[in-house]
Formats: C-alpha cells, structure tokens, sequence
C-alpha cells in the first residue's frame, strides 16, 4: 500500500455516498472536510489553497485553506451560474478558478483572493454549436473540462455535447477571448484532454466512441492526426473512457474505460504524434472515472465509483505498462483522487 498522501474527492448525494473529501495515506483516509458532491479536485501552486466541485443542479465551487496537517479549512463557496461542475482548473498566474458546468454547457470564471477565498464570477461563458449526432448524450453543450496547455497561454474546454475543444485566452479581467476551435469527429464525444509535456502534442478521450484523438499542436491550434480506439479488437459491449493522463516524460499514455473496468495503456511515437495501445488491465473495481498518477510517477490510482474502491498499480518505468498491487481500498462513492506527496 502507498504511503503517499491523497485527497479523495467522492459522490455524497448517491445512495452509499459518502460525506466530502477525504485525506491521507491510501489505508489511512479520514474525513477533511464535509462538502456536497466534490467530484472534481485541484490545489493552488503554492499548495496553501484547495478546490473542489460541487456538482448539483445548482452548481458551486467551494475554496478551501489546507492546513498543516491536511484537514480543510472551509473558506467560502460560489456558484458557477449553470448545472452539473464536473471540472475545474486553476489558472496559471493563481489568479483565477475556472469550472466547467456539465448540465448547462458552460464555463465559469472566479477570481481567487490573496486569502484563496473565490469573489464573484468575471465571466459565465454560456457555449453553444452544432450538437452531435447522439441525441441522448448531445441534445446541447456539455463542458466537461477546462485546462491550459503547458506554457500556460492558452485555455481549453472540452466539450462533449458538440464534439469540439474550444481554445480561448484569459484576459487579466477574468474573461475568455476565442482564439480557435477543435472540431472532433462527430459522436466523439470528447471529454478530456491532456497535453504532451513536449507541448507539441495533445490527447483528447473520447467517451461515446471509446477513441482517443491524437493531435499535433502549436499556438493554440489543436488538429487531429490520428485516431485510436480505446479497447482490444473484439471488445463489445457499452463503454464509456473517462480520464486520460500522460507519463512525466510523454512516452506513455493511460485512459480509464467505464463498462470495459479497465486501463488502456498507450505507447507514444518520439514527437508524441502517434501512439500505440499495448496493454489493457483491469481497474480493479467498477466505472473507472478517474486516474492519477502518483507524484514521482512510479504508481497509477483508479478511482472505482460504482465498486466503492480504489485501486493502486505500480508504472513498468521502462515499458509503461501497469501491475495491480495489493486489494483495492473501500471508500464510497471515489470519483476523484489528487496526490499531494
């Protein structure tokens, strides 16, 4: 079991939920703060300062101070003006929080305090476009992430309803100026993206195809070279990938599959233009919604929403590919998991 520390964010409103975030060593999480449905987590650079979600029909975001001891100290909650906040991202100068209400398709834009307490919102970006051909799932926009690539110019959302990566600047007062536009293959069904840390390429999941999207990118323009499914040949069955992550170095990519309860490992080509599937690996529990790698890369955390555990794999550091180790820890309702050392 690791003995690195881990914040857990978790489903409180489901049935078996549990009661906010959580903190410690994997064996040992206790309760750090009591908040509604902090499904998506980040810490300020600096490490003083966490934000969480919390991703109702009246959707928030809460700011807390971490204390010495990792406990939460409850600064203040906003509302993010739409439905459903599934992710969020501080921004690179530590000025602003920016979220992504799922159920409304929009962005919403905070600024952050010297006291890490969040003001009122700058900007609640209502997006709209063409919606996809799945009419389930993209009767509208759905924003399900918000980020920035690595030399933190540009901002990115994703979004799922509309097949597109919306790229955009933030200007100094806390708004998004459009800069270009992503348009993924129709029913993709885009839902995060992470970039190469060679910075020269990007890889964006895609949850209602099980593909990911292999892109080439410069100055805040993404274009699709290549696409890749998510599972073996021969996989049937509903599959839904969730959170995708790159290796410190870019030579390996990992994606979650919700309904396959696996890890798609990936190879990269030496610019991080192609990739390569080599392995899949049970998560070690049900309905992977979130990955994360260990701080010094060596470990791998599948948060099993819908098995109540987490999961823990050791990283080959040579061929990327990933071992279970031990049995997965029982917490309710994971759905987020942020290392902290």
């Amino acid at each position: 079991m690791t003995s690195e520390r881990i914040y857990v964010g978790s489903y409180t409103t489901q049935a078996g939920g549990g009661t906010g975030i959580a903190f410690g060593p994997l064996g040992e999480l206790t309760e750090a703060a009591a908040t509604v449905d902090p499904s998506f987590l980040t810490r300020s650079a600096d490490g003083r300062f966490l934000y969480s979600t919390n991703e109702g029909e009246a959707g928030r975001v809460s700011a807390f101070a971490i204390q010495p001891d990792g406990s939460l100290e409850f600064l203040n909650d906003q509302s993010t003006g739409g439905s459903g906040p599934c992710h969020l991202v501080v921004d690179p100068t530590g000025s602003f929080l920016l979220s992504a209400n799922y159920g409304s398709g929009s962005v919403a834009i905070h600024p952050i305090a010297a006291d890490g307490s969040l003001g009122d919102a700058t900007q609640i970006l209502q997006r709209v476009g063409n919606t996809g051909p799945n009419v389930e799932r993209q009767e509208g926009s759905h924003a399900h992430q918000v980020t920035f690539d690595p030399a933190g110019a540009y901002a990115f959302d994703v979004d799922l309803g509309t097949d597109s990566v919306f790229v955009s600047t933030l200007t100094p007062a806390g708004r998004l100026e459009a800069v270009d536009l992503l348009e993924v293959h129709p029913g993709a069904g885009p839902r995060h993206l992470v970039f190469h840390p060679g910075s020269g390429a990007a890889y964006v999941i895609n949850e209602l195809d099980s593909t990911v999207s292999v892109c080439s990118y410069s100055e805040g323009k993404l274009a699709v070279v290549q696409t890749v499914s998510t599972r073996p040949d021969g996989a049937e069955g509903d599959n839904f990938p969730a959170e995708v992550l790159v290796s410190a170095d870019g030579r390996f990519v990992y994606g979650s599959n919700r309904g396959d309860d696996s890890i798609a490992v990936f190879t990269t080509g030496a610019d991080g233009l192609q990739v390569e599937l080599i392995q899949t690996i049970g998560s070690g529990g049900t309905w992977p919604r979130h990955l994360a790698l260990s701080n010094d890369g060596s470990q791998l955390y599948a948060a099993n929403e819908r098995s109540d555990s987490i999961a823990v794999f050791t990283v080959d550091q040579a061929g990327g590919v990933l071992t279970a180790t031990g049995t997965p820890l029982t917490w309710p309702k994971p759905v987020c998991v942020l290392p902290v050392g």
